[in-house]
């Protein structure tokens, strides 16, 4: 037996485990792909303020994946690094990326819900605990990117939209 199989064995992590961990790494990747790309486009309206607030964002999405991968590697697991492939790069205006950040945050929600219950289910307990982390992390995600769209519709107007930019570039130094 070669000692990659032992220290596999010596691990807790149940390989279906390890799988949806790698399965929301992925989904990370993805994540912070589009926020970049939601960055990007702000930047290319003039929309520094949202352009910024947004790449934070990408490299907050960056951490979260890392925080998964270190977790799988110090359990003994294998991690797999994600590909990332059909990030939108086009988008109809600032309203609809707003929207679309609280539908991926929402989505993200519900993946960390799914995966507390299957570790709950197959007693990995210590990795449910792990997962409470993220948890709480996307009910603030969840309730920034609703807070974004209510600062847009309340202040919405052609002559708005570079206060709305300083409003939503304000929200990440609130953190």
């Amino acid at each position: 037996m070669n000692s990659t199989s032992i220290l596999r064995q010596k691990t807790s992590l149940q390989e279906s485990v390890q799988e949806i961990l790698n399965q929301q790494m992925a989904v990370e990747a993805h994540s912070s792909a589009l926020y970049l790309s939601m960055s990007a486009w702000c930047y290319a309206q003039g929309l520094r303020g949202t352009g910024e607030f947004f790449r934070k964002q990408a490299d907050e999405e960056r951490e979260h994946m890392m925080k998964i991968f270190n977790y799988i590697t110090h359990a003994g697991g294998l991690a797999v690094s994600p590909e990332t492939s059909n990030i939108e790069r086009n988008f109809t205006d600032l309203r609809s990326i707003l929207v679309m950040s609280l539908e991926q945050e929402i989505q993200i929600t519900e993946n960390f819900n799914k995966m507390t219950e299957h570790c709950q289910k197959a007693r990995d307990y210590q990795t449910a605990r792990f997962l409470q982390w993220y948890l709480d992390e996307q009910y603030e995600e969840e309730k920034q990117a609703r807070r974004c769209i209510e600062i847009f519709d309340q202040m919405n107007s052609k002559d708005a939209i570079f206060d709305i930019d300083r409003e939503i570039h304000d929200l990440k130094k609130k953190d």
